[in-house]
């Protein structure tokens, strides 16, 4: 092991050598001496010197970068993310994944950068999925380059599933309905159906039964028959407000089966509450008597009116009331006789001329 490691420094004091310049010598020997680190990385490998070997990888990436050899700079950078998850710091492997996928797609090869980026994703992708995340988005932008439907809409899933783990519900909707885009153009009507059944989770997940219904009928024409019908029980079973409907929905062999992640979302919904409103009954209740006491009320008021008029006997309740009517012109009738005062004050007047 000492024999590796004394090898690869010899390497390495070769590589410098090869970087210095003199009187006769201008320009640094870039790619002699990023040879010479690619030794020195290969026999620290050897020995398992990750930490040493990750920085002759770098030290051969800029001296390949520096001469333009950017597909050989990426190789460098990639086989250093080796190095780092070894090391256990993912933190490096996310940033050398972007260096290398960089250099991939300057150098016109979109299709190792994406490969890159997948590695790269499918390393942190367990112990920091909110890491993978913008690698497999980066992914799928650099195959659509290409128009690879197909491997972007493989990219956008996996970006799908682990919002869905991380609870970002929001954005997994977003990366739902881009999978479908690309599912719609090659028109893989089963694929579009299943993202049906997810997008109705996501949104009922989001407390958002509208959406969820308008999701489902806009694409339920790609769901075959029993996810239309486990569909429109969990629907009918949130828009109810029927818990019993919807956990009957939710525990239907076709959710169990989808993908863990998605299984687990149908798990921890959380289901409707059947809610009562005792406020609505007790007016009802309290109405009824009251409705029962007007008829006794407006008969004894049809009883006194007569009686208060003094013209039929008390004990009649069959006397009309309107009869009461033609005795109020009695008044007018009246009228005339006051014309009689003046009338006799002129005779009076008169007989005392006389």
């Amino acid at each position: 092991m000492s024999s590796k490691k004394e090898e690869a420094l010899s390497h390495i004091k070769e590589a410098e050598k090869h970087l210095k310049t003199s009187f006769l010598k201008w320009k640094p020997d870039l790619d002699s001496a990023a040879d010479e680190y690619n030794k020195a990385a290969t026999c620290y490998k050897t020995v398992r010197a990750y930490a040493e070997c990750r920085d002759a990888l770098s030290k051969a990436a800029n001296c390949y970068q520096q001469n333009r050899s950017l597909f050989a700079a990426a190789k460098c950078y990639e086989q250093g993310i080796l190095m780092s998850k070894e090391l256990g710091d993912l933190a490096t492997v996310v940033t050398l994944c972007e260096r290398a996928a960089q250099l991939y797609q300057q150098h016109g090869s979109p299709e190792s950068a994406a490969q890159c980026l997948e590695k790269a994703a499918k390393i942190v992708e367990t112990p920091r999925p909110a890491d993978a995340v913008p690698l497999y988005q980066r992914a799928a932008d650099v195959v659509m380059l290409e128009d690879r439907q197909r491997t972007a809409a493989n990219y956008v899933s996996k970006v799908c599933r682990l919002l869905v783990r991380l609870g970002r519900y929001d954005e997994a909707v977003s990366a739902a309905l881009r999978e479908m885009g690309y599912q719609q153009e090659m028109e893989d009507a089963a694929q579009c159906g299943r993202l049906t059944v997810v997008l109705v989770l996501l949104h009922l997940a989001r407390d958002d039964v509208v959406a969820a219904r308008k999701a489902f009928d806009e694409w339920g024409t790609y769901c075959e028959r029993e996810e239309v019908a486990t569909l429109t029980t969990l629907l009918e079973g949130y828009e109810d407000e029927d818990p019993e409907l919807a956990r009957r929905a939710l525990n239907s062999s076709f959710i169990k089966h989808m993908d863990i992640d998605y299984a687990k979302l149908a798990k921890s919904l959380k289901l409707p509450e059947q809610t009562v409103n005792p406020v609505k009954e007790a007016p009802a209740a309290s109405t009824e008597p009251a409705a029962a006491d007007l008829p006794a009320q407006f008969g004894s008021v049809s009883v006194s009116e007569p009686a208060a008029a003094g013209q039929d006997d008390p004990g009649d309740t069959d006397a009309p009331a309107p009869a009461a009517a033609p005795a109020e012109p009695a008044a007018p009738a009246a009228a005339p006789a006051e014309p009689a005062g003046p009338a006799d004050d002129d005779d009076e007047y008169s007989g005392g001329l006389c």
